[in-house]
């Protein structure tokens, strides 16, 4: 059992990685449409820039996934799939409310969010585990 202190460490694990990718994604999201690559808020983007947008938006949850597990009081790769379980469900939540707003998208990008949810989690858990093994000693 785990005690409270460890518990808001796991807390506050699972919230700065969602905190990493929300500030990311924003961040960039905001960036592309100052910058025009996007088009205006509320206007419909073509396919390609909805596929540059899941790629970045990959790699970010990579990331978040990476910050959770390196900020874990223990079992890194645990919590990096903790997270990873809850920005599932969350990308299904969106699938499905914005299913019939065709506006909004074309159905494969959230489908995309769904499906690399998980890999991404376990990706950024694994990448915290390589980066924090000890190093050999040099003799």
């Amino acid at each position: 059992m785990q005690s409270p202190r460890q518990t808001g460490r796991s807390v506050w694990a699972l919230f700065a990685g969602f905190l990493v990718v929300l500030i990311l994604t924003l961040g960039t999201d905001a960036l592309l449409h100052l910058s025009h690559v996007f088009p205006k808020p509320g206007e419909r983007m073509s396919d390609p820039l909805f596929g540059l947008a899941t790629a970045y938006r990959v790699i970010y949850a990579v990331l978040g996934s990476y910050t959770t597990a390196a900020l874990a009081p223990r079992r890194p790769m645990l919590h990096a799939m903790i997270g990873g379980t809850i920005g599932l469900a969350l990308s299904i939540v969106g699938a499905v409310v914005t299913w019939n707003k065709v506006e909004l998208g074309p159905h494969w990008y959230p489908l995309a969010l769904v499906v690399t949810a998980l890999p991404c989690a376990w990706l950024g858990g694994k990448i915290q585990g390589f980066l924090s093994r000890p190093k050999p000693a040099r003799g």
